[in-house]
């Protein structure tokens, strides 16, 4: 969902350069199949940051179908992904799209809970993370992302302001409550963390950047 304005959504969306070939055929199956993947101006958002940045070691938490992997690995052949995903079947998807992108050389999908994936994990691993998975669990997964994010790198958070229910109680859903107290807690801890950097935007369902102080 996103959280802002109709016509606002509507323009930047066709302003955004729209995918093609194996991404397309993604999008569609997401669609139909109810399979939540990053919204098109988020992930374009996303690789403006990897062409700026250029991250050679990149995490992915939460794969999907493999969307945005795939999108992001092939904007250079020198990205190499870690993506983790919890489900079993959603990661055998994610498998056979990278293998039909030829890009299993540069994407790694490892099947498990994050918090014990990442556990494993060694100090400042990674030059950039991408946060996009279960989002009451975003708390528990950030001090690892802090532990194997390298100094200089950068963490990216998806669906940080969950469909406007994060910023205003007057959208609050009631079975949605703890995930929002999650999602604001998580948002005081990466604001405040004296190790962090942080911008939140209200780009697609909400996105924060945070920048590891070197």
């Amino acid at each position: 969902m996103n959280i802002n304005y109709p016509y606002i959504n509507e323009y930047i969306q066709k302003s955004t350069p729209q995918k093609t070939g194996l991404l397309k055929e993604l999008e569609t199956y997401a669609e139909k199949n109810n399979v939540p993947i990053s919204q098109p101006e988020t992930l374009r958002f996303i690789e403006v940051i990897c062409s700026i940045a250029k991250p050679k070691k990149i995490l992915e938490i939460g794969t999907a179908i493999g969307y945005s992997a795939i999108a992001i690995a092939e904007l250079s052949s020198e990205i190499d992904i870690k993506s983790i995903e919890k489900s079993e079947s959603m990661a055998t998807i994610a498998r056979e799209n990278i293998s039909a992108a030829k890009l299993d050389n540069q994407i790694e999908v490892i099947t498990g809970d994050a918090k014990d994936v990442l556990s494993e994990f060694s100090d400042s691993s990674f030059d950039l993370i991408f946060m996009d998975a279960a989002k009451g669990q975003y708390l528990q997964f950030l001090p690892h992302c802090i532990r194997i994010l390298r100094n200089g790198g950068i963490l990216i958070s998806d669906n940080i302001l969950y469909q406007g229910m994060v910023a205003t109680d007057e959208l609050w859903v009631k079975r949605k409550c703890t995930i929002i107290r999650n999602l604001r807690e998580y948002i005081t801890e990466i604001m405040d963390n004296d190790k962090l950097d942080t911008s939140i935007l209200p780009l697609g369902d909400g996105v924060a950047i945070s920048y590891k102080k070197i």
